[in-house]
């Protein structure tokens, strides 16, 4: 099979060049050989892992979290309860980050309505900025 170069992994998985590199220093994806020229040479593992990686920062998990993930998605490791258990902590923290921002956006819609242009002396908007949130 040939070796996969870093443009590629990168275009395959749909991740940038330097977030490879960076996923590569911290662990979350081995480091892979390296031919003569000083080139990575990355295996199809490397593309599964990556967009695993990839999918799991799409939905918000965080590098710990990730690393957990893909500890336990090794062979003979995966614990459907643990994993369940991370998701629904993870979710618990979505659904409290959509709560504050429908508040968020409560606030700034009735600003918003309150601005007539130069009708008012003091903008709502910016009132509303300088105001310290409840």
């Amino acid at each position: 099979m040939a070796a996969i170069t870093i443009g590629k992994l990168a275009s395959e998985t749909g991740v940038h060049l330097e977030t490879v590199r960076y996923y590569e220093r911290i662990g979350l994806i081995p480091a892979p050989r390296r031919a003569r020229n000083g080139y990575r040479h990355y295996r199809i593992e490397d593309v599964r892992r990556l967009s695993f990686v990839r999918r799991a920062r799409d939905l918000g998990f965080d590098i710990e979290e990730i690393r957990t993930l893909l500890a336990l998605a090794e062979p003979g490791q995966s614990s459907c309860d643990e994993v369940r258990k991370l998701a629904i902590a993870h979710l618990g923290d979505i659904q409290s980050k959509i709560s504050d921002l429908q508040r968020l956006a409560s606030l700034l819609t009735t600003s918003i309505e309150q601005c007539r242009g130069s009708e008012v002396p003091i903008c709502p908007v910016l009132d509303m900025l300088g105001a310290p949130l409840a």
